[in-house]
């Protein structure tokens, strides 16, 4: 797929996955809506990308657990370029905290922000995106085929997510519009430091080796790849995909797989 001029609204773009995606498809040709709630920061990448490739990016503040805020986005997209080519609902939160421990709020703002969001977005978007014949993509996460400790919401959520987006496919399936989910393993990002604790506050710190994981960047070139491609499902690394075959076919081994790499993170919920 030739990205030039091409119209793209990226979720979630002030930081993590959602920027490198936005830098990603302007490095490739495409105009940007880029929305998140840090109206300063997402300026300042638009700018930024304006000036660095030549395209047009408009920032656009919006909580995309707020559905007025996404039918916004979606009217601001077609005010600045007429059109709506691709949407990538990337905005998600996570959280860790047991879930006997957990205040139920957590749940709540979780499932609000990473499933309702791409509901509400993909709801003010899809008429445009079926005009175009274009792409409505989810990011969701390994968790959402199999369910992680400490992470009850999170998993819930992209749980949601898989199945909402699996369906959307089959409904859309003789349309033209692309539909696909992808699954990036821990990747470096901000994510686990504003993930949420037990009461709902961030816990500023990371649980795991950040150095480790994939970077955005790379997981944002798979991600345009995959659109160019017209993937159905992206799942990025080698112990994603062994996860969810062992899920499949071993679910009883998995538990303690999962349960016994789960004690090892620091600060670990689970002994």
């Amino acid at each position: 797929m030739d990205f030039k001029n091409k119209v793209v609204i990226i979720t979630g773009a002030s930081s993590g996955i959602g920027k490198a995606c936005a830098e990603e498809f302007a490095k490739r040709g495409a105009n940007l809506v880029l929305a998140a709630r840090q109206y300063v920061t997402l300026c300042e990448v638009t700018a930024s990308l304006e000036s660095k490739y030549g395209i047009r990016a408009v920032a656009v503040q919006a909580d995309v657990s707020i559905e007025a805020d996404c039918e916004a986005l979606t009217t601001q997209a077609l005010l600045s370029f007429g059109k709506i080519d691709i949407l990538v609902n990337n905005a998600g939160l996570s959280m860790r905290a047991l879930f006997n421990d957990l205040d139920l709020s957590v749940l709540k703002n979780l499932m609000d922000v990473n499933f309702w969001g791409t509901v509400y977005c993909t709801k003010y978007a899809l008429p445009e995106i079926l005009k175009t014949k274009g792409s409505v993509i989810g990011v969701s996460s390994i968790a959402g085929y199999r369910g992680l400790p400490g992470r009850t919401g999170y998993s819930a959520s992209k749980f949601a997510m898989n199945g909402f987006m699996e369906a959307l496919r089959t409904e859309l399936l003789k349309t033209g519009v692309h539909v696909m989910v992808a699954c990036p393993g821990f990747t470096a990002s901000n994510i686990r430091v504003t993930a949420l604790a037990k009461d709902g506050h961030a816990h500023g710190e990371t649980s795991m080796e950040e150095g480790k994981m994939m970077t955005a960047d790379e997981v944002a070139n798979r991600i345009v790849d995959g659109i160019a491609a017209r993937k159905r499902t992206l799942i990025m690394t080698g112990q994603g995909k062994l996860t969810v075959w062992l899920n499949k076919l071993l679910p009883g081994l998995t538990d303690n797989l999962v349960f016994n790499h789960f004690t090892k993170e620091k600060n670990a919920l689970i002994k």
